[in-house]
C-alpha cells in the first residue's frame, strides 16, 4: 500500500513516516509531500495551495492531509484559509482524480471554540478564530468528497490537542525551557485544562484507523482522558527530567497588562514579540477542556501516559533536554 503524506515534512508528518518505515510491511511505501523540505526528510515539493498535478499508479492508496497553517497567532487571516480550506479542496481533487478511497484528516480541537464547558465528538463546533473555521470548512469538504460514494470511500477526521514529543519546538518544549530556565510561573491559574496527546502516539493512531476503518466516516478526539491540567503537565515534566516544579502563580489581570505592556511597547520600536502576544497570554488561562473518553474506549487507544510519554521523549533526546 502507498501512503502518501501530504505535509510530510512538518512535525506529525516526520514522525508518522518514521513509524510507517518502522514498521517495515513488505509493499508499505511512504511518499512525502511538503511545500518544503529538509535533511532527514526529503519531501515531493508540493504546495497544496494550488491543483495537485501528480500521477500514481497505485490506487490501493491512503492520502494523510496534515498540510496546514495552524500556529495562531501569528498569521494574517487570509493564510488560514488559503492553505487548510485550498489544501482541502485540492487534495480531495486529487483524491478523486487517482480514485483514492482513503483520506485520514488531520483536523483540530479548534472548532469546538473557546469554553470551559467539556467537549465531546458529538458536541456543536464553534469556531472563533480564522483557524477554527478553516479547519472546520475543511472537515465538510473532506465529506462531501466522502459522501459522493459512500459505500467505498473512507475518512478519518482526527481532532488532536496540544501534539507534543521530539522536534516539537512549541508548547510543550517552551514551557519545559521555562520550567529550566526558573522563569515558569501559573498564568492566572494551576488548573487549567489543556488536552494533549505524546506524537508517538498520533502517528500510530493515524496509521492504524487507515487499516482498520470501513467506508464511512469516523470523528476522534486525540487527547488523554481524563485531560491534564497545566499543574499535571508541570509535575509531570520534573518528574521525567528531574527539575523542581514551579509553584509560582501570577494573577490573571496582572499578567495581562504585563503582556499587554510589552507587547504593544515593543511595536512601537519595530518589534515583535509573539512568545508575549496578548492573545497567547489569554490562551494560556483558558482550558481546552476536551474528552479522550470515545478514544479510550476504541481499539486505537493510548499507549502512553502523560508520564510515559514525557519520559520516552527525555529518553529520544538523550537525557539531555526536550527538543
Amino acid at each position: 500500500m502507498d501512503h502518501l503524506i501530504f505535509g510530510g515534512a512538518g512535525f506529525i508528518g516526520t514522525h508518522l513516516k518514521m513509524y510507517i518505515d518502522s514498521l517495515q510491511i513488505n509493499g508499505d511505501t511512504v511518499y512525502s509531500y511538503d511545500i518544503c523540505s529538509h535533511a532527514g526528510n526529503e519531501s515531493i515539493l508540493t504546495d497544496v495551495r494550488n491543483p495537485i498535478d501528480l500521477k500514481i499508479s497505485n490506487s490501493d492508496a491512503v492520502i494523510y492531509n496534515l498540510a496546514a497553517i495552524h500556529t495562531t497567532p501569528g498569521h494574517p487571516d487570509h493564510s488560514y484559509f488559503e492553505t487548510n480550506i485550498y489544501g482541502a479542496e485540492n487534495i480531495c481533487n486529487f483524491a478523486r482524480d487517482n480514485h483514492i478511497q482513503t483520506i485520514v484528516f488531520t483536523s483540530s480541537i479548534a472548532p469546538y471554540g473557546v469554553s470551559e464547558d467539556l467537549k465531546t465528538e458529538d458536541s456543536l463546533p464553534m469556531p472563533n478564530t480564522p483557524y477554527g473555521i478553516s479547519k472546520l470548512t475543511a472537515e465538510y469538504i473532506h465529506k462531501i468528497w466522502q459522501a459522493e460514494e459512500p459505500h467505498i470511500r473512507r475518512l478519518i477526521i482526527v481532532r488532536p490537542g496540544v501534539v507534543f514529543g521530539k522536534y516539537e519546538n512549541g508548547n510543550f518544549t517552551r514551557l519545559y525551557h521555562a520550567i529550566k530556565s526558573g522563569f515558569f510561573f501559573y498564568p492566572g491559574r494551576r488548573d487549567t485544562i489543556k488536552a494533549s496527546i505524546y506524537v508517538k502516539d498520533v502517528a500510530r493512531i493515524l496509521y492504524k484507523a487507515s487499516k482498520k476503518e470501513s467506508p464511512g466516516i469516523i470523528l476522534l478526539n486525540l487527547t488523554y482522558y481524563p485531560a491534564p491540567t497545566i499543574e499535571e503537565i508541570c509535575e509531570n515534566i520534573g518528574d521525567a527530567t528531574g527539575l523542581s516544579v514551579p509553584r509560582f502563580l501570577i494573577p490573571a489581570r496582572v499578567l495581562k497588562h504585563v503582556a499587554g505592556t510589552v507587547y504593544f511597547g515593543s511595536t512601537m520600536f519595530g518589534k515583535k514579540i509573539n512568545g508575549i502576544h496578548p492573545e497567547r497570554v489569554k490562551k494560556l488561562m483558558i482550558s481546552t477542556n476536551i474528552s479522550g473518553l470515545k478514544l479510550s474506549q476504541s481499539e486505537y487507544r493510548l499507549q502512553f501516559t502523560l508520564k510515559e510519554a514525557i519520559a520516552d521523549w527525555f529518553d529520544d533526546c538523550e537525557h539531555k533536554d526536550l527538543f
